[in-house]
């Protein structure tokens, strides 16, 4: 395998080599480095002779200009071309080490951070707008797969990979790949490699360099920015559980508008949108919409100063900490890319906008409240969640994926009196701390390390002032599991343990413990997902798609699957900054970073709207094609 520095990129420019084409606007030749503004001073020349055509013998394109101080990028190497007509004589922009050349007015603009070494032969370069002349170019995927056939834009930009001739010939390959632009699809190569590559389906060459960055920001075409003024919108405005009036009204309204029928007030404040388009199956699409009573601290301008009351009656902060408003704008966009074209899936799309999933009791309300006996029945269940892995990215896993969610209420009961005499008291405060050390044995005794529990104390309640020793004190206990037997010996685990405490203690009475809910784990049907990945995999490139391991987290989701006997494919949707992973070169380096990374629930979570929001929309379309085939 061959692996080049970043020197092989500087002194490509001075290595002989045949170029032709001429450049004819404004530039001049800036011995020093990049080109710069000033009179033209004559034709591209590198090392040897000049001819017009635009084209080289090795199938690349001539970046054009009086440069001899610019220095081209070899054979291979990482570059693209941004808008215009990529003619000579055209406007066209140079990509590489962060700096943009415009060949037409000779201007240097500066990039965002982009990776400075030079990738490997086989490595991605883009176009961004503009037309490739037909004929004039040879095209191969990531994986060294030529391509054949036109690139055409249809109207406006598209994002669209090319790659270096097969054997070096301009005229050996085609041009771009026919029906891309058409369909607004896009070809993209990743260079994520978080698994094992899967063996091509034909013979391929990759020479890869694998000393370069595992992630590089994916090539999608970006989703309308209404869709982003929605997801701000709704970002401004969460609400809590069984509280969502004012989504689940943006959400009917933009239904409406989409034709699709619209039945609101689905246990409780769900809302339920059927998009018919001829026989077929049903696919089951699905959102949840409630935000978190927690304080939003991100800084963004359009964080949530909202409030809401509490099932306690208490006035709490509101904020969309984890995700769901992004949730709801994918999959409404996804609903608009549905509408709009129906020639490409046939059947019926049932969209599902849930409540209350941060409580465990939105889906089963949902359930109660009729949906499979009022809407028709899927034949699948789809539906992900945004994840603090790089933007760009999908994860998916086959068999139990979220862990079942139990949630436990411990109250603890003393005799109270003053803090000067507690030998008078059964303090249920220490008895309320004893009780919380005791609980952390439970995972590390009791549970086989093989298997996987996590018992969490998210709250201690007790007293209002220093000098009182109080009657009683509140625990709230978070568990989370896999298996059905880990779960159960957990939560008897956590009963015998308070009743012990309480009696170790010399409490009158025993401790009141209750499950305000609980929901199993999400198990994704491993034929369904088989299915689904090469979907997903047409999105962000199979490389970008990769399997996350068991996710502690948890999704209510799973009961709407069982409660319509159909599978579920439930995936996760990266939302993380790129730039955080930039130079990242191996799958321990991105698990760093990741964890890095503000998560779900913490005051400063929130995902970056893009390639976020473009991603989830073309994946919960690509996987809603896939099980509604036209």
């Amino acid at each position: 395998m061959r692996t080049r520095s970043s020197t092989s990129c500087a002194s490509s420019a001075s290595r002989a080599s045949s170029l032709q084409g001429t450049f004819v606007e404004r530039s001049e030749c800036d011995r020093g480095g990049p080109l710069a503004g000033g009179p033209h001073r004559g034709s591209s020349q590198v090392g040897s002779a000049v001819s017009s055509g635009g084209q080289r013998g090795d199938g690349h394109r001539v970046l054009g200009g009086c440069n001899q101080g610019l220095q081209l990028p070899e054979p291979g190497a990482h570059w693209r071309i941004i808008g215009g007509r990529s003619e000579v004589a055209q406007r066209g922009t140079h990509r590489r080490s962060g700096v943009d050349l415009d060949f037409a007015t000779g201007r240097v603009q500066p990039r965002d951070r982009i990776d400075e070494r030079c990738p490997g032969r086989a490595e991605h370069s883009e176009v961004v707008g503009g037309r490739w002349p037909v004929g004039g170019y040879g095209v191969e995927d990531a994986l060294g797969r030529r391509l054949g056939g036109q690139h055409r834009p249809a109207a406006g930009p598209r994002h669209v990979q090319q790659q270096r001739c097969r054997n070096g010939s301009a005229d050996s390959c085609g041009s771009w790949r026919a029906g891309a632009a058409a369909s607004g699809g896009t070809s993209v190569a990743s260079i994520l490699d978080l698994r094992a590559r899967e063996p091509p389906q034909q013979p391929v060459r990759s020479n890869r360099d694998r000393s370069q960055p595992l992630y590089s920001r994916p090539v999608i075409a970006k989703a309308p920015e209404a869709l982003a003024e929605l997801y701000r919108e709704l970002h401004a405005h969460p609400e809590l559980s069984f509280a969502e009036a004012r989504t689940a009204a943006v959400v009917a309204d933009r239904l409406r508008a989409l034709g699709a029928e619209v039945t609101e007030g689905v246990g409780g404040t769900g809302v339920v949108g059927v998009l018919r388009n001829g026989d077929g199956p049903t696919a089951l699409l699905r959102a949840d919409m409630d935000g978190l009573p927690m304080l939003e601290g991100t800084g963004l301008p359009y964080a949530s100063t909202a409030r809401g009351t509490d099932p306690d009656g208490n006035d709490v902060p509101v904020a969309h900490s984890c995700g769901h408003d992004m949730h709801v704008t994918c999959l409404l966009g996804a609903l608009q890319d549905l509408a709009t074209d129906r020639a490409a899936w046939r059947g019926t799309v049932l969209a599902v906008f849930q409540p209350a999933e941060e409580i465990g009791q939105g889906a089963q309300a949902m359930i109660d409240d009729g949906l499979f006996d009022r809407f028709p029945a899927p034949a699948v269940v789809l539906g992900q969640h945004v994840a603090p892995l790089p933007a760009g990215c999908l994860a998916i896993r086959s068999g139990p994926a979220f862990a079942a969610a139990d949630a436990v209420r411990v109250v603890l009961h003393g005799r109270g009196g003053h803090g000067s005499r507690p030998e008078t008291t059964v303090d249920p405060v220490v008895m309320a701390a004893a009780t919380v050390m005791r609980l952390q044995t439970i995972t590390s005794r009791e549970i086989a390390g093989t298997d996987t529990a996590i018992v969490t104390v998210g709250a201690l309640r007790a007293g209002t002032k220093e000098n009182i020793i109080p009657d009683d004190a509140e625990l709230l206990v978070s568990v989370r599991s896999f298996e059905p037997e880990v779960r159960r010996r957990t939560l008897d685990a956590i009963t015998r343990i308070a009743n012990a405490e309480a009696a170790a203690s010399g409490a009158q009475q025993p401790p009141d413990i209750t499950t305000p809910y609980g929901f199993p784990a999400v198990v994704n049907d491993p034929r369904a997902v088989d299915r689904t990945r090469p979907a997903l995999a047409s999105v962000v490139g199979t490389e970008r798609v990769f399997d996350p391991g068991l996710v502690t987290g948890s999704e209510d989701v799973g009961l709407l699957a069982t409660a319509a006997g159909a599978p579920c494919v439930y995936w996760l949707l990266g939302g993380a900054d790129p730039a955080a992973f930039a130079g990242a070169a191996s799958q321990a380096e991105i698990v760093a970073r990741v964890a890095q990374q503000p998560s779900n629930h913490s005051p400063l979570y929130a995902p970056v709207i893009e390639p976020t929001l473009t991603t989830g929309v073309r994946a919960l379309t690509a996987a809603a094609h896939e099980w509604l085939p036209a």
